[in-house]
């Protein structure tokens, strides 16, 4: 009885810490984007020159483990994961004029976050679209560095307030004449909906999904095209 009363009281720390350890890691990254990105950009430069506070939380979500059960959570985690990760990896080889220009940089470079060793596009492909499916708006949060990605916002995704950021993101994204593209019957999206369409046309069209969040709904009948991605560093200058 006893050595199952230890037990229950380590399994009770354990979880204790690792509740502890994600709220700190949530706090620790709204403090960071908050002071290192603005207007969509980032100031990788400063970054560069003071990367304590990036060091900090790098070290920190490495040990940090959460359940795809707990979704919100989960979707939080790897969503601010997968971003600190992008800016971690632009900082490491700063300057630089584009993630392109770093070698592997999606796909062979891995990371060590959330005790995996991960690439970004696993963290983006297998470790959040495959497992929501349904969940298209990711699209609009996941930041690649490129200009041609959505913005990065100067805050940290939480759990309590995920669904309304990336409701929030997502308009913004499709509201914004510059991503979406529209002239009459035609309509230009970007390349993410070329290179992603499945997860756009689960219950319609591109046009359909992209009206859900329009002001100004697009012609459902519109001709639909790609402009090219802008692969340029979404750096402050």
């Amino acid at each position: 009885m006893k050595s199952y009363k230890l037990l229950i009281i380590a399994m009770l720390v354990s979880t204790f810490g690792i509740a502890q350890n994600i709220d700190t890691f949530f706090t620790k990254a709204d403090t960071f984007f908050g002071k290192h990105v603005t207007n969509g950009k980032v100031n990788y430069k400063a970054i560069k020159a003071n990367p304590e506070g990036l060091n900090e939380l790098v070290e920190l979500a490495k040990e940090i483990t959460v359940s795809k059960s707990d979704a919100k959570t989960y979707q939080a985690f790897w969503i601010n994961g997968y971003n600190l990760s992008v800016i971690n990896g632009i900082v490491k080889k700063y300057p630089t004029k584009s993630p392109l220009n770093i070698k592997g940089f999606f796909d062979k470079t891995k990371h060590d976050i959330g005790g995996k060793q991960i690439t970004l596009n696993d963290i983006e492909n297998k470790l959040l679209r495959a497992n929501f499916k349904s969940e298209a708006r990711f699209h609009f949060v996941l930041v690649c560095a490129g200009l041609g990605c959505p913005p990065i916002i100067n805050e940290a995704y939480t759990p309590s307030n995920l669904e309304a950021q990336l409701q929030r993101q997502t308009e913004i994204a499709l509201n914004n004449p510059a991503f979406i593209k529209v002239k009459g019957k035609k309509v230009q999206l970007s390349q993410i909906f070329e290179w992603y369409k499945g997860d756009f046309t689960q219950n319609g069209s591109e046009v359909d999904y992209i009206n859900k969040f329009r002001k100004v709904p697009i012609d459902a009948k519109a001709k639909v095209s790609y402009y090219p991605y802008d692969w340029k560093l979404n750096d402050i200058k």
